[in-house]
């Protein structure tokens, strides 16, 4: 291939698609593409598609026309969830030339022998019952964290959910590949690694989805705390019934885990959980939160809630929002339910309007930005450590502490990717943190 040809990636959705995005980046490097920015002129734009909202495939056509008019004569290739369930829709969009399912996006260069645009989008997608082998990724150079993921696919069947449709059954990689990418990492000089997958709780079942558990997710967790030249290990979601009291001492003794977890609720109803098919109830959720805190009082709880799903009343919906009210928690992520094709939920009754969710939404953003502002002033006045981000953003530098508290001073490019000691101080207009450095600058 040309060594002057030129490939630039846009990544929708989750972390692990972020992940993803850069393997298959590193894969074109190897072949003598050079990497640019998508807002630059290409010869090839790769699209990493999400399936997970409304939202994300109309995204997925407004990216399509931005590549396009940067350079019309370019050859735009589609991967990813959405890219995997409606390869045939994607292939229909203007400009689109090639599709590539679950276990074909990873060897996307064996596909490139011509880069001419084609007059309609070529599919190449397997029957998702292949994807049944593990390919292991890690993002990294694109900012002060990695995402490394650890395990593909899910064997969970929540009503409302594409994702096991997109990505197959749940699949691991093994410790040795894991602790692995985490040293290259590490060599990298990357301060922080994000765990990424699925359904990581789900760790240990073979590369080839066998049922079979060779490690658990506490094996993968104790290992990965023991490699050396990480500073900080966090892990991004996991499924309340997963998160072991094992896994939560671990961390609360950890050299590298961070006080940090995200843990999807989805309803603060028994009755909406159920028709779910999730795999507890609100009462589990109330013991995983309880025992966090209890070896954690600092820790940060994000929460995943979705409103609107069919049959959430008035009076359901204020329960959950009575019991996330409760609840010792810091932040939530709120999802609009939107209909997926091939699901059980959408084939329910008693469909919420959609002006009734996007008011259930706001509310629960409303009680979001409530809940980080009292667990941010909980936060002042004690000692933290920030890891500085690479971003100027209008004169400011931004960071994070260790339990997730986002923090602002004025920019200062020594300080990016770098760990400091603070003392937090007060919350700006912004409702971000300013602090006052406990050690010379420096120092590292």
């Amino acid at each position: 291939m040309n060594p002057t040809k030129k490939v630039a990636f846009y990544t929708l959705g989750c972390k692990l698609n972020f992940s993803e995005t850069s393997t298959i980046a590193r894969s074109f490097g190897e072949e003598g593409f050079d990497r640019v920015d998508f807002k630059e002129s290409a010869d090839i734009y790769v699209i990493n598609t999400c399936s997970v909202t409304e939202n994300a495939d109309k995204r997925f056509k407004s990216i399509v026309k931005q590549a396009q008019k940067v350079n019309p004569d370019a050859f735009v290739a589609a991967i990813g969830c959405y890219a995997q369930l409606k390869p045939e829709e994607l292939a229909d969009v203007n400009g689109v030339d090639l599709v590539l399912g679950a276990t074909e996006k990873f060897k996307i260069t064996d596909y490139l022998n011509d880069l001419t645009k084609n007059d309609f989008g070529e599919v190449h997608s397997c029957e998702i019952e292949d994807a049944d082998f593990y390919v292991g990724s890690y993002s990294i150079g694109d900012r002060t964290r990695a995402f490394l993921k650890v395990q593909d696919g899910c064997d969970y069947k929540c009503t409302y959910c594409t994702i096991p449709l997109a990505r197959g059954i749940s699949r691991s990689d093994t410790m040795t590949s894991v602790l692995k990418n985490a040293k290259e990492i590490s060599e990298q000089g990357i301060k922080e690694i994000v765990l990424t997958g699925v359904n990581i709780g789900d760790y240990g079942k073979g590369e080839f989805g066998n049922k079979k558990h060779e490690h658990t997710f506490l094996d993968l967790v104790t290992e990965l705390d023991k490699v050396e030249g990480i500073e900080r290990l966090r892990i991004s979601s996991i499924e309340p019934n997963l998160l072991k009291n094992e896994t939560i001492d671990l961390v609360s003794k950890s050299r590298a885990f961070v006080p940090h977890f995200h843990v999807p609720l989805q309803s603060g109803s028994n009755v909406i959980l159920k028709k779910m098919k999730r795999r507890y109830m609100k009462e589990l959720y109330v013991d995983r939160v309880t025992k966090i805190k209890e070896v954690m009082p600092d820790a940060c709880i994000g929460v995943d809630v979705i409103v609107g799903f069919p049959g959430e009343t008035n009076e359901i919906f204020l329960e959950t929002y009575n019991f996330l009210n409760d609840l010792d928690i810091s932040y939530l992520h709120v999802f609009m339910y939107s209909e997926r094709d091939n699901t059980e939920a959408a084939e329910m009754g008693d469909v919420i309007p959609k002006n009734v969710r996007a008011k259930r939404s706001k509310m629960l953003r409303g009680l979001s930005a409530k809940k980080r502002r009292a667990f941010y002033e909980s936060q002042l006045e004690t000692d933290r450590t920030v890891l500085f981000e690479g971003e100027n953003k209008e004169g400011y530098i931004h960071g994070f502490t260790e339990n997730y508290v986002k923090v602002k001073a004025p920019w200062n490019p020594e300080l990016v990717n770098t760990l400091h000691s603070v003392t937090l101080t007060k919350i700006d207009e912004d409702g971000l943190v300013r602090f006052n450095f406990q050690e010379d600058l420096v120092a590292n």
